[in-house]
């Protein structure tokens, strides 16, 4: 079975940090990437990382406070989250696509249907408040 299984997240005090995982299963080659969405805005691409060059992405908003890494081993792609910031609360999405220009910065939504292979996980909230 092809799917993305989401862990982590939850409550984090401003300041804090997370850790999110996402399992791939049917799935070991092409891009990957961490979307969130926060209640009544769009969906925002957080980073990517291409699994194949291990080249990463950033939203400018997380830069330098982020990071996104993967263990081929375990075909499991991690987003570090340190400093959390109130502006973090969201629900955060893993996704895989085939290729990294597939991501695109914003969408109405998430997930979102597309063509080609486009994976999502379930989503897990992060919260950050004090």
């Amino acid at each position: 079975q092809v799917q993305l299984v989401e862990s982590g997240g939850g409550l984090a005090q401003p300041g804090g940090s997370l850790r999110l995982s996402c399992a791939a299963s049917g799935f070991s080659n092409g891009a990957m990437g961490w979307y969130r969405q926060a209640p009544g805005k769009e969906c925002e691409l957080v980073a990517t990382i291409n699994k194949i060059s291990d080249s990463t992405n950033y939203a400018s908003s997380v830069k330098g406070r982020f990071t996104i890494s993967r263990d081929n081993a375990k075909n499991t792609v991690y987003l570090q989250m340190n400093s959390l910031k109130a502006e973090d609360t969201g629900v955060y999405y893993c996704n895989a696509r085939a290729v990294i220009q597939q991501f695109t910065p914003v969408q109405d939504r998430c997930p979102m249907a597309r063509s080609g292979i486009n994976l999502w996980g379930q989503g897990t909230q992060v919260t950050v408040s004090s």
